[in-house]
């Protein structure tokens, strides 16, 4: 829906008044089969969320209280942050356009971006205005001079799906004359080694399912994975599932490893075994493992022979014989300050029991980030375990519930974005004149017409002079803020579409208040690997103060430019859900199952799948383990490729043909004049920035800022205690949090959650502090490497201090003030 209509929701006992959401209670396995579902009360709508299904309460068309699904077996304790997000103080209640933009026109005065001197506009007034700069920028610069920024977690749902909505409007409207992005943030460099190595992008794949791990892992392995944190949300909507497996494999009382440089809410869930290794260390640990495999005769020759190829020429850089540097323990020690002989003990562990290591993300969102994953294969396949029930690799225990049996469903497709897209995979699409890798906006913007290397091609960087940013916040999210910060300068106009003022929106040009996902309709599967559901996310509310949808809004912007009906194909919201249904249906009679009928399907909310016993039996890569000639993996060799003739080819510097240790630029023991590594690890109560502007803030931070996690004989050499406010600095920034002191955190390495919002304390000048916590003012901003140009969030060397100065209050969860 879209409309005008203005609601106005007390925050009062948001929290207080919403069900109590925090406590592991877990269900047990019959949670995998289908239980009787209660009637939805009065006076209560079903929708879901990245968080999880849940039941919103609505008195009098005011959103008042929220409860979890009955479904759900872990439901998150974000949930009551979401009905907060839809009436905080940070809404976006009305068109907005910089000052200086509506009297001057583009370009005017660039540096008074983030200054808040917005002026209200109508919608007409704001869309004329949208749609003059769509033409003027595409007239003036040709086909490469907008850029479609998008990314981000979009809301769950398959209709509103913003960042597919705004390139199909570029699309239609524009004839795709704009600049694209490819991958993400979270997997940039795997996702590109991977299919050398594996033959698929390996992160979003369903792993061996939770009843095997419990059945047949005898150790689980975390390496840099926190699944009992990061597993609350999902891609579309959360099923949660995956915690049923972490509790039943925690009542088999069997061991667990944590290697990370905090003891993780997995660690502490587990009472597992902590590792505290050096941060940027991991393949150089890895290396350490595999040298005392191989020197011990506990590798599997047999398998590295059958299943693998290159190893032969992995062994000589192993021994040293081609550096005169041979990765022993003892080497691979004084790297990660794991201690040599608790490397050699953890080489005999992995060998003598059905080992799972399970990854996460974190090692390769680093640099030279591709190395981590690639030896981690490489040293699963030493162990000679891949395809054996419970043993082998995982990258998606951690992320949306990986590992949770499938269900026999229908899937649903999604709107396209008009272009070469993948149907309902918005970041895979191929659309616009133009792509860069996405962690590349900020340089992109500040070196046009600069080469860079991608996976083995050679692309130039467009001269871009307009951002429409829709759903997305790269001031939270992007490394290196002070690099986006100068690159914006550049730009002549920015258009920022969004529900709330979040640090993007401030930085706007033109700001557009759009719907929140409850307060529209939409459709989404639950469970990423699961689906085992789908539910009718259906409007809570109507659109809050002058808030239209995102559909709505690109149509009207559509038909400005002559293709209104290519855009919306003669459909409205509910017709588009309906077809999208209908399409999903016509699934069931080759899977044996029958659903019903769209209206009867809207009635009750929700349609629930069974799963199958087989899906519950699921071994990744047991089919190619069984038959290698048969069911070849999707490299070039058909094998695992420890050495890729491919990446040879691509004779890059800072990615050799097979994993090895290169230095990062920067970590703790190579002479840094910064002291401690900060671990810029994802938050517990939000979504990377995601209800960073709600009440939920109030229940971790410190002194009003981000917490800052430091170990106590750092706090105490540094006169910190706890509570503290702490200056974080380095030479690219500075930003204050609040001081958590504590022995979870290794020493010399201090903590800072991604997603803080960005509140500068003096407007978008150069240095300035940022009194809330954005860690990207302290990250590097290049890439993980020439071959896949991902991101370097968690490569950051810092030192910290009590603060002495004057604190203000962070001005980013206010809504600027109306000109």
């Amino acid at each position: 829906m879209s409309g005008h209509h203005r609601t106005e929701i007390s925050r009062r006992g948001v929290l207080k008044g919403a069900t109590a959401l925090g406590a592991l209670g877990l269900l047990a396995p019959s949670a995998w089969v289908n239980p009787a579902r209660a009637a939805i009360a009065d006076g209560e709508v079903l929708t879901g969320s990245h968080w999880g299904a849940f039941y919103a309460k609505v008195e009098g068309g005011k959103w008042v209280d929220v409860r979890p699904w009955e479904g759900d077996p872990h439901p998150s304790h974000q949930l009551p942050g979401i009905m907060d997000s839809v009436m905080s103080p940070t809404r976006i209640q009305y068109p907005m356009v910089r000052r200086a933009f509506l009297e001057e026109g583009p370009g005017a005065k660039p540096e008074t971006r983030g200054m808040n001197d917005f002026v209200r506009v109508t919608w007409d007034e704001a869309l004329e205005l949208v749609t003059g700069e769509l033409k003027r920028v595409s007239d003036t610069y040709g086909p490469t001079g907008i850029f479609g920024g998008s990314y981000g977690w979009k809301s769950s749902g398959k209709l509103h799906n913003c960042q597919s909505l705004l390139r199909r409007m570029l699309n239609v409207g524009l004839n795709g004359a704009f600049v694209n992005s490819s991958g993400d943030y979270s997997t940039g460099a795997s996702q590109i080694i991977m299919p050398h190595v594996m033959g698929t992008l390996e992160v979003y794949e369903q792993q061996t399912v939770w009843p095997v791990v419990v059945e047949s892992t005898d150790l689980l392995v975390f390496w840099g994975a926190d699944p009992v944190r990061t597993n609350q949300i999902g891609w579309t909507v959360a099923d949660h599932d995956g915690y049923i497996g972490l509790e039943e494999f925690k009542k088999t009382g069997k061991k667990v490893i944590c290697i990370d440089p905090w003891r993780s809410h997995t660690a502490k869930f587990f009472d597992a075994e902590w590792i505290p290794i050096r941060p940027h260390t991991d393949v150089a640990m890895m290396l350490g493992i595999a040298h005392t495999l191989y020197t011990e005769e506990l590798h599997d020759a047999d398998f590295l022979d059958e299943y693998t190829t290159g190893f032969d020429k992995f062994l000589p850089y192993l021994l040293g014989e081609t550096d005169d540097t041979p990765k022993t323990a003892e080497w691979a020690a004084e790297i990660c300050e794991v201690p040599a002989e608790k490397i050699k003990e953890l080489a005999r562990l992995f060998q003598s029991n059905r080992t799972m290591l399970s990854s996460g993300w974190s090692i390769q969102r680093q640099h030279h980030g591709e190395q981590s994953h690639w030896m981690l294969v490489t040293l699963a396949s030493m162990l000679g375990q891949i395809g054996l029930p419970g043993g082998g690799f995982g990258l998606s225990y951690h992320y949306a519930n990986g590992g949770a049996p499938s269900a026999n469903s229908i899937v649903l497709p999604g709107i396209s974005d008009g272009g070469a897209a993948v149907e309902g995979a918005a970041w895979l699409t191929e659309a616009g004149a133009a792509s860069i890798p996405v962690s590349r906006v900020a340089e992109m913007i500040l070196n046009p017409g600069k080469e860079f290397n991608f996976n083995g091609k050679t692309q130039t960087f467009p001269d871009v002079k307009m951002v429409y940013w829709v759903g997305g916040n790269p001031f939270a999210h992007h490394p290196s803020t002070q690099e986006l910060i100068e690159g914006w300068k550049r730009l002549e106009t920015v258009v920022v579409q969004d529900f709330q003022w979040t640090p993007t929106a401030r930085m706007a040009d033109i700001v557009l208040p759009a719907t929140s996902a409850y307060e529209r309709n939409d459709i989404e599967n639950v469970g990423d690997y699961s689906a085992r559901a789908i539910v009718a996310m259906k409007q809570v509310i109507e659109p809050m103060y002058e808030a239209r949808n995102d559909f709505d809004i690109f149509a009207d912007l559509s038909e400005k430019l002559g293709a209104r009906d290519k855009f919306t194909e003669g459909k409205d919201e509910m017709a588009w859900i309906k077809g999208f249904y209908e399409s999903a249906a016509e699934q069931a009679p080759a899977r044996g199952i029958e659903v019903p009928g769209f209206d009867a399907f809207w009635e009750a909310g929700i349609v629930e799948f069974e799963i199958p016993e087989e899906n519950k039996q699921f071994v990744r890569y047991s089919d190619f383990r069984e038959d290698p000639l048969l069911e070849p993996l999707g490299t070039p060799s058909g094998l695992i490729e420890i050495y890729s003739r491919n990446i040879e080819k691509m004779g890059y510097d800072d990615c050799p043909p097979h994993p090895m240790w290169l230095e990062p630029i920067e970590r703790l023991g190579n002479g840094s004049k910064f002291p401690f590594h900060l671990d810029t690890a994802h938050p517990n109560s939000r979504l990377h920035s995601q209800l960073c502007g709600t009440k939920l803030r109030d229940t971790y931070s410190v002194a009003g800022r981000e917490p800052c996690l430091i170990n106590p004989a750092d706090a105490e050499a540094r006169g910190i205690v706890d509570g503290d406010i702490v200056r974080v600095f380095n030479d690219r920034g500075a930003i204050l949090a609040g001081a958590i002191v504590t022995d979870e955190i290794r020493p010399n390495v201090i903590r800072v959650s991604e997603g803080g919002w960005y509140s500068p304390a003096a407007g978008s000048e150069a240095g300035t502090l940022c009194e809330y916590g954005d860690v990207n003012m302290l990250t590097v901003g290049m890439g993980t490497s020439s071959l896949a140009q991902g991101n370097c969030g968690h490569t950051a060397l810092v030192d910290v201090e009590k603060y002495t100065g004057e604190a203000g209050d962070p001005v980013v969860f206010t809504t600027p003030a109306e000109g």
